[in-house]
């Protein structure tokens, strides 16, 4: 059985006013496009979406549509700890857990089977990019070093892992300093994570120009 977790307790600040999850991208939430996505695919079996807690019974609304079954758990204070959160109350039955931005509703069915496959095989996978920008770092608002752009990545979700694999790592990572993504949580106990190569489309919607840019293409692809 494979469960999907979807982070969606974030406030949205950067784009202002409503979450961004609770905000309709076309005809319905950000949060319920996202997950309908993995709702069609036919290897996944639930969804824990860990929400707001003060709106967790609009995010339980929200979902109704869904027709695998599904949790709504409330979130912590960062975003390793809404994953953890997601976690606790999944059934050992599970073997493998995708983790998946609720920003990123642009998934493809392909990537999300790329990442199950190479999590069956590997015990761990995720979504990525290469980087073919040139990269620079900058200071007091001037450029300094080029940085090398070889063998660089842009992460993306979802990231998969093996169940058991996955509560190590949480386990081991209790009072450590936060992580910004769950493979960042898993080298500690050795575990390597296999490339699956994302897509250009497969943006995380985080500024108003890309909220701008989400609900043109949306609207041109079709409610």
């Amino acid at each position: 059985m494979i469960a999907v977790i979807i982070p969606a307790a974030g406030s949205g600040s950067r784009l202002g006013g409503l979450p961004k999850q609770l905000r309709h991208l076309g005809n319905a939430p950000l949060l319920l496009q996202t997950a309908l996505v993995f709702d069609r695919h036919p290897d996944i079996s639930c969804f824990v979406v860990v929400g707001p807690p003060d709106a967790l019974d609009t995010v339980k609304e929200i979902l109704i549509p869904l027709d695998k079954p599904y949790q709504v758990v409330p979130g912590g204070a960062t975003r390793q700890d809404s994953v953890r959160a997601g976690l606790d109350v999944l059934d050992e039955s599970i073997e493998v857990v995708l983790i998946h931005d609720a920003a990123r509703p642009f998934i493809s069915g392909e990537v999300i089977t790329d990442v199950i496959d190479s999590t069956k095989a590997y015990g761990a996978a995720a979504a990525a990019l290469p980087i073919t920008d040139t990269v620079r770092y900058g200071k007091d608002g001037c450029f300094t070093t080029t940085i090398s752009r070889e063998n660089l990545y842009a992460m993306q979700t979802p990231q998969g892992f093996r169940h058991e694999i996955l509560r190590k790592a949480f386990r081991q990572a209790e009072d450590v300093s936060k992580s910004t993504d769950d493979v960042e949580l898993v080298y500690p106990i050795g575990q390597t994570v296999q490339i699956v190569h994302g897509e250009r489309t497969n943006i995380k919607i985080t500024t108003q120009s890309d909220w701008d840019w989400a609900s043109k293409v949306w609207k041109k692809e079709g409610e």
